[in-house]
């Protein structure tokens, strides 16, 4: 498999420089390039990173920068930057200053790599993959967004924990917003190809479910001050391969619905196909009445965020 000539990450903070170095070690590419704000934090990491090479017998180059005009050429781009909502911090506040960011690595991506397949995972991160298509103005299949890829992680997890079998046997998925109004697919769910439903009492499901929801705010309140890194990197990781690597993975992402499920003009989470462009297509489900109505929920969400960016200003073109 050829290897990609440059994969870029914007925002060097716990999550973006976890990813640098998962991606630098599966040595996807020639260059991966760390950018941010903040002198010397790109950099830093970078080189810090470029020093475990002779260990790990990685060769990709590790550069970190401050000027978006490293982004030139880059074929996949990761969008981590942004900020997590704070005490205080209405939603709307968070809405457009997280736009206000996405705003900007959009404009560059469209000017600088307009090639790139884009992977957002900026919060909230549907409404912020819609937001970056938009702005970047880069077809819908080459952007989307981390979404149920983490969330189906941790519902696998909790489920491998629950039973003592390996987290590589337990398969599911997490359709829907990555927030409150997440659907696990529990019609879906096994372990080693024996149904859930199978193994585990209704209560217990329902338990894994609601400790998914929570998942992010479970790590949140154990750290006091600052949020998961490790998981996120992984499964980030893991779509960036899918798409270097043209794997043609089946794994549940925020792509742009254009009929699918019943919806149009939105970003959610759904299972979808991956390979070197992108989102090659989703993959419809049957959903249960239940099932059918959280996802309806997540729907609403994720347009009324959308209604809320464009009562802002947020829209291709705003100051």
């Amino acid at each position: 498999m050829q290897r990609l000539g440059k994969i870029a990450v914007l925002g060097a903070g716990n999550v973006g420089g976890s990813l640098a170095q998962r991606l630098a070690e599966m040595d996807l590419a020639d260059e991966v390039v760390l950018l941010d704000i903040v002198e010397g934090l790109p950099e830093g990491k970078a080189l810090d990173l470029q020093e475990s090479a002779p260990i790990l017998g990685f060769s990709t180059r590790v550069r970190g920068s401050t000027s978006l005009d490293a982004l030139a050429g880059a074929e996949i781009v990761v969008e981590t930057a942004g900020l997590a909502r704070k005490p205080g911090m209405s939603r709307s506040d968070l809405l457009a200053k997280n736009a206000a960011i996405v705003k900007g690595h959009a404009d560059a991506v469209r000017a600088k790599a307009p090639q790139a397949v884009v992977v957002v995972v900026t919060n909230p991160v549907d409404v912020m993959t819609h937001y970056f298509q938009e702005q970047s103005g880069l077809p819908p299949a080459r952007v989307f967004g981390e979404s149920g890829t983490l969330d189906t992680a941790r519902f696998r997890w909790f489920v491998a924990e629950a039973l003592g079998v390996a987290p590589r046997d337990v398969v599911g998925f997490v359709l829907g917003t990555h927030g409150d109004t997440m659907v696990p697919i529990l019609t879906l769910a096994s372990v080693g190809g024996v149904p859930l439903g199978r193994l585990l009492p209704p209560e217990k499901i329902q338990a894994i479910v609601e400790r998914t929801k929570q998942g992010g705010g479970e790590i949140v309140n154990l750290l006091k001050t600052g949020s998961a890194f490790y998981a996120p990197s992984a499964s980030q990781a893991e779509l960036v391969a899918a798409v270097a690597r043209n794997e043609r993975r089946l794994l549940p992402v925020s792509a742009h619905l254009d009929g699918a499920f019943g919806e149009r003009g939105v970003y959610l989470g759904v299972p979808a196909v991956l390979g070197r462009g992108g989102v090659e297509r989703i993959v419809e489900v049957e959903l249960t009445p239940s099932e059918r109505s959280a996802f309806a929920q997540s729907v609403a969400a994720v347009r009324a965020d959308l209604t809320i960016l464009a009562q802002l200003g947020a829209r291709p073109g705003a100051a």
